[in-house]
C-alpha cells in the first residue's frame, strides 16, 4: 500500500490564535485552496476491503482472431438465408486482473487545549485548524491522483494513447486529435490555467474563439462542446505542460475515483478526523485521514497530449 504521511509536530501559537479571535472578522484565508474540479467532476466508487480489483477481457492467444486492443473476438455470424451451423463461443477474462489498493494521506493536527478554550470566542479555533487542515490534505490528494507513480493519470496514458503537439502552442487540430483517441464519450480535458489560455491564444489567432459552458456556476471554455478544466496540479515545467482528456465512470468503461466510506470519525466520504487525546502538555491531537485511489478502467478512457508550449504569443495587426 502506497502511504504519503506528513505529521505536524507545532501547535497554534496564542499569539495567532488571540489575534483571530480579536482583531479579525473573516475566517483564516489559505491561498493553496483551489477549487479541485477534478474531484467533483470523477464518479467516486466506494472500495471494500481496501482494494479495487479491474478485470479485464484477456489478450488473444497467438494466431487467434483480436481486435484492435488485442483481445480476443467472439466467434459470430452474420445469417442471410438459410441454416448454417451457428459458432460456438465465450469471452475470456484475465486470470491475473490488475489491483488498486487505496493509498493514504495522513497528518496529525496538535492543538493546545489554551489556544481552543480561550480564543475561540467568535471563531471556533479547533474547527478551523481542522478545516485548513482538510484543505491541505484534499489538495494533496488531487496533485496525487494527477502524479502518482502508481496510479496517477499521467503515468497511466497507454503510449497509444500518447501525442505530441504540432508545433508546441496547443492548437484546435492537437485537440482534435486528442478527441479521435478519447472519442466514446469524452466527459472533460483537464489542462494547467496556462495550458488552457495558450489554446485560448491559438483559437483567437485563427479567428475561432471557443464557446464556454457554466458547471457549478463557473464558465469554462469548450472545444467540440468538451470543456476544458483547470488545474495546477498538472504541472508547467520549462513552460511546457500536458493536457489530458477523460471518460468517465464505471458504466463508461472510463476513469473513477477509488474511496472506503464509513470510515471511524469520518467528516465527509472517505476522510475521518479522529481524537487521539491530549497529552501532559495540555496538547490536543487529532488524526486526519484520507483512503483514497483512482482506475483508469480501459486504455482509451484516457489520452495526453505532450509538448504543450505555454508561453507562445502572437502579435496581431488589426486594420
Amino acid at each position: 500500500m502506497s502511504k504519503e504521511t506528513t505529521e505536524i509536530h507545532l501547535s497554534l501559537s496564542a499569539a495567532a490564535a488571540r489575534n483571530l479571535a480579536t482583531a479579525t472578522v473573516t475566517v483564516p484565508q489559505y491561498t493553496e485552496i483551489t477549487p479541485r474540479w477534478l474531484h467533483k467532476l470523477l464518479p467516486w466508487v466506494d472500495v471494500d476491503g481496501g482494494v479495487y480489483r479491474v478485470n479485464r477481457v484477456a489478450k488473444a492467444a497467438a494466431g487467434k482472431p483480436a481486435n484492435e486492443f488485442g483481445e480476443a473476438r467472439a466467434d459470430l455470424i452474420t445469417v442471410a438465408a438459410g441454416e448454417p451451423k451457428l459458432p460456438t463461443t465465450f469471452v475470456d477474462y484475465e486470470e491475473d486482473p490488475r489491483e488498486y489498493h487505496l493509498s493514504t494521506i495522513q497528518t496529525v493536527l496538535r492543538t493546545h487545549t489554551r489556544v481552543t478554550d480561550l480564543y475561540s470566542n467568535k471563531i471556533d479555533q479547533l474547527r478551523e485548524q481542522i478545516r485548513l487542515t482538510v484543505e491541505a490534505v484534499k489538495e494533496r490528494e488531487e496533485w496525487e491522483i494527477i502524479n502518482n507513480a502508481d496510479f496517477g493519470l499521467l503515468k497511466e496514458v497507454a503510449p497509444a494513447q500518447t501525442i505530441k503537439t504540432r508545433s508546441g502552442a496547443p492548437t484546435p487540430d492537437d485537440l482534435d486529435e486528442l478527441l479521435g483517441l478519447v472519442w466514446k464519450k469524452p466527459a472533460f480535458f483537464l489542462a494547467h490555467p496556462k495550458a488552457i489560455t495558450a489554446f485560448g491564444r491559438e483559437c483567437t489567432r485563427r479567428g475561432v474563439p471557443p464557446p464556454t459552458v457554466h458547471l457549478f456556476g463557473t464558465p469554462f471554455i469548450t472545444w467540440r462542446g468538451v470543456p476544458l478544466i483547470p488545474t495546477n496540479k498538472l504541472e508547467v515545467k520549462g513552460n511546457h505542460s500536458s493536457i489530458l482528456l477523460l471518460r468517465v465512470g464505471e458504466a463508461e468503461q472510463g476513469v473513477v475515483g477509488l474511496q472506503k466510506t464509513g470510515v471511524t470519525g469520518e467528516v465527509e466520504p472517505g476522510l475521518s478526523v479522529r481524537y487521539m487525546g491530549t497529552n501532559e502538555n495540555s496538547i490536543a491531537s487529532h488524526l486526519v485521514t484520507r483512503y483514497f485511489s483512482a482506475s483508469v478502467l480501459t486504455t482509451d478512457a484516457i489520452a495526453r497530449l505532450d509538448n504543450v508550449v505555454v508561453n507562445n504569443y502572437h502579435e496581431y495587426n488589426w486594420k
